[in-house]
């Protein structure tokens, strides 16, 4: 599977066609999905441009998705940069009146698991981020379970980058029974590149978008997310 992650964090300023607004957000997913990905993972904003997990901005930019291009898996972050409080976290997914198909916890932060818990409960189905080897180490104590495991190597140096994927590809837990978390792995700034060609090699899923990375494979801007995706697919990702 490649995913593409449309948005993430980033604001105009870093680059003019981070999609923002749920109409934006709606053409970009549209056009990446034509090309071929097979879901795409969004930051839903508020009327301010800010993250946000309230039921009406998470609404308003899932509807928008759906709307246009029906059938395309759509999912969310949960990052405690958006809610530092994980009580308000899980109320927030609690309150949500549209769910997304899937949703990322980031295995690290406070509660944590509450949170999977709660998107769980809701038939959300829950993606385990993993930045560290002492993250995949704090899923594994998770009573849980997650549908997709993220590996995510957050060092730009495409050397540490490699070695963390592996290191914590290792150290990721053998399934106890028949079903099996099915593994995304992916990198970010100039890291990614080399991260998505080695999720190739080990035919893995990985994803590719302005959330991850400013660049094409050779260095120079890209223009924006469409032409991210059409390079991770001549590179190979499917």
């Amino acid at each position: 599977m490649l995913k593409a992650c449309l948005n993430g964090g980033r604001g105009r300023a870093e680059h003019p066609a981070v999609p923002l607004t749920p109409a934006e957000l709606a053409a970009d997913a549209a056009r990446c999905a034509d090309l071929g990905v097979a879901a795409v993972h969004v930051h839903p904003r508020d009327a301010a441009g800010a993250e946000s997990l309230r039921p009406d901005v998470v609404a308003a930019a899932l509807t928008a998705i759906r709307a246009a291009r029906p059938g395309l898996p759509v999912g969310v972050s949960t990052g405690a940069w958006i809610e530092p409080d994980p009580a308000a976290r899980v109320a927030a997914v609690r309150a949500w009146r549209t769910l997304p198909d899937f949703a990322s916890v980031n295995a690290h932060e406070h509660g944590a698991e509450a949170v999977a818990a709660a998107l769980h409960e809701r038939g959300v189905l829950v993606e385990a981020g993993l930045w560290t080897v002492g993250a995949v180490a704090a899923y594994r104590a998770w009573r849980v379970p997650a549908g997709r495991l993220l590996i995510e190597c957050m060092a730009e140096e495409p050397p540490v980058a490699l070695a963390d994927a592996a290191a914590m590809l290792a150290a990721l837990p053998r399934a106890a029974g028949p079903i099996e978390p099915s593994v995304l792995l992916h990198a970010e700034g100039p890291a990614t590149w080399p991260v998505l060609a080695e999720a190739v090699r080990r035919g893995l899923h990985t994803r590719v978008g302005l959330e991850d990375t400013l660049q094409l494979p050779d260095g120079t801007p890209a223009p924006d997310n469409p032409a991210l995706v059409s390079a991770a697919l001549a590179a190979g990702a499917r």
